[in-house]
């Protein structure tokens, strides 16, 4: 019998669930895209707050952002970049990709654009996993309407709902307070001093940018050493902010600093606003529960959240994700039982914090991403990310960290499975 498969969103994630549904045997995708086209969070937007609809919008994207993987490792396995001198390239050449991704896949018949998820539900069955209802409004037209799916792919992205640390006295500051989800352009911070509040990507890179243009740049963070790569003479490493005053900033090391603006580059929060409280998924402390593998619902296993784990490869990890759940759904693999799943997530977590992570971290890969992308390829019985590949990321990993300034100057190449070439040097791990 035909299985439909629902996926919520067609950025990178969803267009990989409909491309692997659409050459399943017996799986029909239907997608549910709020927006006007495909690509998610690099669809480019000048716009904030919110859109005609009234809806938030969803992108993060600003306008002069460079990828800071080379896209000789950020493509889907079947489906390669177009070659070109550069390895760190503009957002508008990842959505070019996207689009390409989608056109050559046939994916678009199957996207419902301008459609937004308000509800899901689970339809139960006696022994089988549930089925789901999906309610969902024609932002056109202003209807709504429900489809029940046999499985169903959360694609919503997670890079939409801003996360704002608590600072004491926060009000009192008179200058500007902004996240880096509304960060666009570096203009109109021209001969501000700016303090940049976290040190992960996006800090470090919007930090860049801004010291351009403005007067002094305060990057604020509570790592336990200061980032070693050389900075712009206007940049200046400091503390982590604990508290606010009219003028400026208290740091956790008692020292005090003046600015006229706060940018907050703290990530974001896991949400899902349109699951219902009896599909079971909560979210604590930034863990999204009860999830097998970071990925499968454990209770209910015909719901899988696709693009969780941060700090990894992106697209190759939603492909070994996506083919793990669809294959589970097609019966081609057997998924362990829910104790067995709830033990493994346990395990998990409890080795996790023993490495020192704190609970917030739980989908934080870093140093894990191979050793769990290569378990979901063995699950799924795929074969797993090339030596080259992950020899190539982790190089850039270490060039980023030692010449943030020049690092995306490099151009590369993969010679074979086993090698690549950095301006002219072959590397073979």
């Amino acid at each position: 019998m035909m299985k439909t498969i629902g996926i919520i969103g067609a950025g990178a994630a969803g267009l990989c669930g409909a491309r692997h549904a659409l050459a399943a045997a017996g799986m029909t995708p239907i997608v549910w895209e709020q927006s006007t086209k495909v690509g998610g969070t690099w669809v480019y937007t000048p716009e904030l707050g919110k859109d005609k609809y009234g809806l938030p919008i969803h992108s993060s994207m600003y306008k002069n952002l460079k990828t800071n993987l080379p896209k000789e490792t950020m493509a889907f396995p079947d489906f390669p970049f177009p070659d070109g001198e550069e390895s760190f390239i503009h957002h508008t050449e990842v959505l070019k990709y996207l689009e390409s991704y989608c056109d050559h896949f046939n994916i678009k018949p199957y996207i419902k654009f301008r459609h937004h998820v308000q509800e899901v539900s689970p339809v139960m069955k006696e022994e089988s996993p549930p089925a789901w209802n999906v309610t969902v409004k024609d932002l056109e037209t202003n209807v709504s309407s429900t489809t029940t799916c046999d499985a169903l792919l959360i694609c919503n992205g997670h890079y939409s709902i801003p996360r704002i640390p608590h600072i004491r006295n926060i009000d009192c500051f008179k200058g500007r307070k902004i996240h880096s989800h509304d960060y666009r352009e570096p203009f109109l911070y021209k001969d501000d001093t700016v303090v940049i509040l976290g040190a992960a990507s996006s800090g470090l890179d919007i930090c860049l940018e801004i010291s351009g243009v403005a007067r002094k740049v305060f990057l604020s963070h509570n790592q336990p050493v200061n980032h070693p790569s050389d900075f712009p003479a206007n940049v200046e490493q400091v503390r982590g902010v604990v508290e606010a005053t009219e003028n400026g900033f208290n740091l956790m090391d008692g020292s005090h600093i003046e600015a006229d603006v706060i940018m907050f580059c703290t990530g974001y929060e896991f949400s899902f606003p349109f699951l219902t409280k009896d599909c079971g998924i909560t979210v604590e402390d930034n863990v999204v529960k009860p999830l097998y593998k970071h990925l499968i619902h454990s209770a209910y296993p015909s719901m899988a959240f696709i693009g969780i784990p941060f700090l990894v490869c992106p697209f190759p990890l939603f492909d070994f994700q996506v083919q793990l759940m669809l294959r589970a759904v097609a019966g081609m693999i057997s998924l362990p039982s829910k104790v067995a799943m709830e033990n493994d997530t346990r395990l998990d977590f409890e080795g996790r914090l023993l490495n020192g992570l704190p609970q917030r971290h739980f989908h934080r890969m870093g140093r894990f991403h191979w050793s769990y992308s290569d378990s979901l390829a063995e699950i799924a019985g795929l074969p797993g990310i090339s030596t080259a590949v992950k020899s190539l990321f982790d190089e850039v990993h270490r060039r980023r960290r030692l010449e943030l300034m020049t690092f995306r100057k490099a151009q590369y190449t993969l010679i074979s499975s086993e090698k690549f070439d950095v301006l002219g040097s072959s590397y073979k791990k």
